[in-house]
């Protein structure tokens, strides 16, 4: 499953420089597929965008994680390295995305090593 932020969150940004995909905003700012990642284009919804187009914001009061990223540090961490950081516990499992440890190493695999994500 993806890791999630809560809104206990106190936006001191320990978590965002640790995330291996690039996965984690600051409240507010708009996120890309391609930070962090391989990626050069993503079907959304039958339709094909540009990794780089910038996506809406998902929070605007604390740092957010964007769940498509997420992988849970799997294939480059024994843990998510956000939570391990976090002051406050405020990363904790996202219930509503659960994924076993082979579809987080694929998604891994997706975002690193492949040009367009579906």
């Amino acid at each position: 499953m993806a890791i999630k932020i809560t809104d206990a969150c106190i936006n001191c940004g320990a978590c965002e420089p640790e995330c291996p995909n690039n996965a984690i905003y600051e409240g507010g700012v708009a996120w890309t597929w391609a930070e962090g990642t391989a990626l050069q284009q993503v079907v959304d919804n039958g339709t094909t965008i540009d990794a780089i187009t910038p996506q809406d914001a998902r929070s605007d009061e604390v740092y957010y994680i964007v769940t498509e990223k997420c992988t849970e540090c799997v294939g480059f961490h024994d843990t998510p390295q956000c939570a391990a950081v976090c002051p406050v516990d405020c990363c904790i499992p996202d219930m509503q995305h659960q994924e076993s440890q082979e579809e987080l190493l694929a998604k891994k695999h997706k975002l690193h090593n492949t040009n367009t994500i579906s």
